[in-house]
């Protein structure tokens, strides 16, 4: 698959990766479908996702890295490497979205990120990002998203401004 008109826009918009096939997140989920399709052991999948989320040139290949990693056997340290790794605001999305907001240690995860006082400000996204998937799927206390948003803000990233604003939003809903 490819889409060469989508590249070249994501390249006009500033999306500079070395490879990039232009391919749409439901055509990527189609792939990611047709490999959890092959019958593949745990370790087989692991393996692949892991070879794909190291392919950092590829867009396609850290899209699709977390579509397949068995999120049963992500440790809290390659989660934290990746969230560390994650270049663009699209990565954090699909990255928190199809895998992270899937551990039982994903709000730790968020929170470390944001004590980091060295942390990048797409790491921070990715960990602003992360409290709202868990904000919205109920699996993190409206206090604790509350406080992580509050704490976020009064940095007044560009960034992550966004996302604090719509996890407190989300927080005054849930709470209405």
């Amino acid at each position: 698959m490819r889409n060469g008109a989508l590249a070249a826009q994501m390249r006009a918009a500033g999306l500079a990766y070395r490879i990039n096939f232009g391919l749409n997140i439901p055509q990527i989920k189609e792939i990611a479908s047709e490999i959890s399709n092959m019958q593949l052991s745990s370790f087989e999948m692991l393996t692949l996702a892991n070879s794909l989320w190291e392919n950092e040139t590829t867009r396609e290949s850290r899209l699709l890295a977390p579509m397949i990693y068995p999120a049963d056997l992500m440790t809290s340290d390659t989660a934290l490497s990746w969230m560390r790794q994650t270049q663009t605001t699209e990565i954090a999305d699909h990255l928190c979205h199809s895998l992270l907001r899937h551990l039982p240690f994903a709000t730790g995860l968020a929170e470390t990120i944001i004590a980091d006082q060295v942390a990048s400000d797409i790491n921070r996204y990715t960990a602003i990002r992360l409290i709202l998937s868990l904000l919205i799927s109920g699996k993190t206390q409206p206090e604790t998203a509350r406080r992580i948003a509050l704490s976020e803000q009064q940095r007044n990233c560009p960034a992550t401004r966004p996302i604090t604003i719509q996890i407190l939003s989300e927080i005054d809903f849930l709470l209405d």
